[in-house]
């Protein structure tokens, strides 16, 4: 038999069935939906879980089951499928030969038939079996009406079943049993419960009347849902007080609650040891499953027993007091374990993702009522889940409705349930919070005293702000650390920590952000949180390669879709796969680079498809390596068709494969938007390939790659530096400086272990110079370089005469931009633009900005 992925433990043995399993074994094919369709007990999870497990060898690799009685909306079919299924996207399931059994459809018909679909259209090899009490209504699927046992396999299965053997004499009252009892499993179990207690005659005798048992029900009801549930009342009649009294409150409790329910559902009636009798009478009698395998028992009910339970419940006007005795249990498990949360978040989640059901259906229940206030706070507790995890549209609805709920409140628990709502928005809504949310959030939990609120607030508003203010984003960050460093609040000091480090790296300071990078990534593992780990682990690989360290970065980088893959989350798994595709492909590492990306490329298609930045980008990058410009340009196109604004690293590809395509036009129009790019990075490698762009390689090209190459070594980007080196060697005429610098920038790549791009030359060069300059450092061949570069050949006075600098000073001051404006996107003092500004006056005649921006109207007019 086939081990079964997920599938609940089998306690009693299969009985019968023989000929509808090697039926339905002939129905399942892939690619087709099997949906085993009857009325609650009728035994379709049982002959689903045998069915799947019992498939011929040469079928699917593999199996698993997924329950879905826990669900209570039918949009969060998907994402408990993928959750289960230890995937992002189903998609990613398209070239294997697997079988997914989905139990309990019913309840969340619309969710499973459209995630049905879905599936089995992008997963050919795939076939899924479904049990339901109506079919799922997809196309082409085949259904299967489950029909009562045989009567030999019923009789085998009541008495299989039976606590007391059941001698010869008594068979005959078994069958009438059977028959009685439409033959069906459920009620079957539930009578052969009873032997210990009845004789089969008296079994049999209890049940002479079954409409009369039916309290009202329809006579012209079918004969098998009818004995069902008298089924289920009879052996609800046959329960003492106290399993009543039990039975009928642990029905607010969704599957796999623990001790903890037995405790609330007692409370007020039963000691701890009638309690203890009570739930065993109730597993005896076949209305709780229990499952003992784990560190701690834990314990179901079947969806159809519960539902019996909860009739009962209201029956007795109990309702309302279970519930609310419920949702108190899961606030106090949240409050005992919010400690963890900062000590240990691994663990909080993997805790609170284990009682998700139960939180999840106290929430909705706390939320119902006249007063909120518990399921409000509950919501807000569980917001760090739903940031981190895959049910993060869940956690968007139910975040929504209790800020909603409390719209008219200048309160503390708002101020929680505004920065909650905020956490789920940012990785569950593309483009994050809102900022005036986030604003808001920040500024009531201030006015309420919500400490940890305000902290974790601000911190989420340095993100928003990244964009729109990097000062205030780092003046918001650094407040945000020194609050959390006071607090202990870990979490908030090390995503802070990190966020200061992505500004230095996005000013090209990537010492300043290692310095930054590396201890907030090391808090943030310790402290068992992998969200922004995994993020503060990729950018510090982005700082370890612009640095020249590329082994140690694709280190990190791997170690970043480590620590995000159990997240399941797309754009941060994109995140860390993208960055390290990047880096092997700087390695040559190509075909590794293309398997980092493939497990996520079916995202980025389709009608489902997912915008995760940088894909396209990190696509172009590797088919540019192997010469396939083409698929380049088609990897670009397809990331600008999500309509978001093109990033200049991804123009940067672009105008490369424009000017690999022989479009020198186009490419040079491209750049010319990047040459005021705020980042170093991208000013110098858009001047090195307005070099390579030029049609004649002269001074002028020599001049645009010196100038690269001064703002790349004045911040360190080493790879930069060894692909201007190489630039520059193949357009000086002296051949001999020429070798020295190919031979430095030869020995860079081998210390690295970067695989570039090297320019085309003419013809070799000195091998006495490059051995020279094998033996120089890169620094010492970068000063070389700029030393001997000698007169520039511009001009004195005119447009010609502006270096590259001055001429980004100009087209800034001419959109009106202030000096202290230039310094922050070009990364230079106030007094240098002045100093600037100065010689461009100079050089172009001019006595102030009112006549240079008239100048500069003129020449681009």
């Amino acid at each position: 038999m086939r081990s079964i992925r997920h599938a609940p433990p089998e306690l009693a043995a299969f009985v019968g069935r023989a000929e509808e399993l090697a039926a339905l074994d002939r129905l399942a094919v892939p690619g087709r939906l099997l949906t085993l369709v009857g009325p609650g007990g009728c035994g379709k999870t049982r002959l689903a879980l045998r069915l799947a497990a019992g498939f011929r060898v040469e079928d699917p690799q593999d199996a698993c089951w997924i329950g879905l009685e826990e669900l209570s909306h039918p949009d969060d079919v998907a994402d408990h499928i993928a959750a289960t299924l230890e995937v992002t996207d189903v998609r990613e399931l398209r070239d294997r030969r697997l079988l997914i059994a989905l139990d309990n459809c019913e309840h969340v018909l619309n969710g499973v038939a459209a995630a049905v679909a879905a599936l089995l259209g992008a997963c050919p090899g795939v076939r899924v079996l479904a049990t339901s009490r109506i079919p799922l209504g997809v196309p082409g699927e085949r259904t299967w009406p489950v029909p009562p046992l045989s009567l030999p396999d019923a009789l085998a299965l009541f008495l299989a079943r039976a606590e007391h053997p059941v001698e010869q004499d008594q068979r005959g009252a078994a069958r009438r049993i059977c028959d009685r009892l439409d033959r069906l499993p459920l009620a079957l179990e539930l009578a052969a419960a009873w032997t210990a207690t009845l004789t089969p005659a008296q079994i049999a005798g209890s049940l002479t009347d079954p409409y009369a048992m039916l309290e009202g029900g329809s006579r012209t009801a079918p004969f098998r849902q009818r004995t069902l549930a008298e089924s289920m009342r009879w052996s609800h009649d046959l329960l003492g007080v106290p399993e009543r009294v039990l039975f009928r409150r642990l029905c607010v409790f969704e599957p796999g609650f623990d001790a903890g329910a037995l405790r609330v559902a007692a409370a007020g009636d039963l000691d701890e040891p009638a309690a203890l009798r009570a739930l065993r009478g109730l597993i005896g009698a076949s209305l709780v499953m229990a499952d003992t395998t784990g560190p701690t028992a834990r314990y179901r009910m079947l969806a159809t027993v519960r539902d019996y339970g909860l009739a009962r419940l209201a029956e007795a006007g109990e309702t309302s007091a279970a519930r609310d005795a419920h949702l108190n249990l899961q606030l106090a498990t949240l409050t005992e374990l919010a400690p963890v949360l900062n000590t240990d978040r691994e663990a909080w989640r993997t805790r609170i993702a284990a009682d998700y059901p139960n939180l999840r259906a106290a929430i909705e229940w706390g939320l119902a009522r006249d007063d909120p206030t518990d399921g409000r706070r509950l919501a807000a507790g569980l917001a760090w889940l739903w940031h981190d995890e895959q049910y993060g549209r869940e956690g968007l609805r139910l975040m929504r409705q209790a800020v909603e709920l409390g719209r008219d409140e200048r309160t503390s628990l708002q101020a929680e349930c505004l920065v909650g709502l905020t956490m789920v928005e940012l990785t569950s809504e593309p483009g994050g919070p809102p900022y005036p949310s986030v604003r808001a959030a920040l500024e009531l939990a201030e006015e309420t005293g919500a400490a940890a609120a305000s902290r974790l607030a601000r911190s989420i508003a340095a993100v928003g702000l990244l964009a729109l203010d990097p000062d205030q984003a780092r003046e918001q960050a650094l407040r945000a650390r020194t609050e959390a460093a006071a607090a202990g609040d870990v979490f908030v000091a090390g995503a802070s920590a990190a966020l200061l480090g992505l500004l230095h790296l996005l000013r090209d300071e990537h010492r300043a952000a290692t310095d930054l990078l590396a201890p907030a990534a090391a808090a943030l593992h310790a402290l068992g949180d992998r969200g922004v780990a995994s993020s503060a682990l990729t950018w510090l690989a982005l700082a370890a390669a612009q640095l020249g360290h590329l082994e140690r970065a694709a280190g990190l980088a791997r170690q970043a879709v480590t620590t995000a893959a159990p997240l399941r989350e797309v754009h941060r798994i994109g995140l860390a796969r993208a960055t390290l595709a990047e880096i092997q492909t700087k390695q040559g590492l190509y075909s590794a680079a293309a398997a980092t990306l493939a497990p996520l490329d079916p995202f980025t298609t389709g009608a489902d498809a997912v915008y995760v930045p940088g894909w396209g980008r990190a696509h172009a990058l590797v088919a540019l390596a192997v010469d396939q410009v083409a698929q380049a340009q088609d990897w670009l196109d397809r990331e600008q068709a999500w309509g978001a604004p093109p990033t200049p690293a991804g123009q940067l590809v672009r105008a490369r494969a424009l000017r690999r395509a022989g479009d020198t036009a186009a490419a040079k129009e491209v750049l010319a938007a990047l040459l005021t790019s705020p980042l170093p990075s991208i000013r110098a490698t858009a001047l090195a390939e307005q070099a390579a762009a030029l049609a004649e390689h002269g001074d002028a090209a020599l001049d645009l790659q010196h100038e690269a190459l001064r703002v790349r070594s004045a911040h360190e980007l080493t790879l930069d530096c060894v692909d201007s080196l190489e630039a520059i060697a193949a357009l000086l005429a002296d051949r001999n400086l020429a070798g020295v610098l190919a031979g430095a920038a030869e020995q860079a790549r081998e210390v690295a272990g970067y695989h570039g791009e090297p320019a085309p030359l003419a013809e070799p060069y000195p091998i006495e110079a490059v051995e020279k300059g094998r033996t120089m450092e890169l620094s010492d061949a970068v000063a070389l370089a700029q030393r001997a570069r000698g007169p520039r050949g511009r001009p004195a006075s005119g447009w010609d005469s502006l270096t590259p600098t001055e001429r980004s000073v100009v087209d800034l001051a001419a959109q009106g931009l202030s000096n202290p404006d230039i310094a922050a996107r070009l990364y230079i003092g106030r007094g240098t633009v002045k100093t600037h500004l100065a010689h461009v006056y100079a050089k172009l005649g001019v006595a102030n900005r009112t006549e240079l921006a008239r100048l500069a109207a003129e020449r681009r007019g």
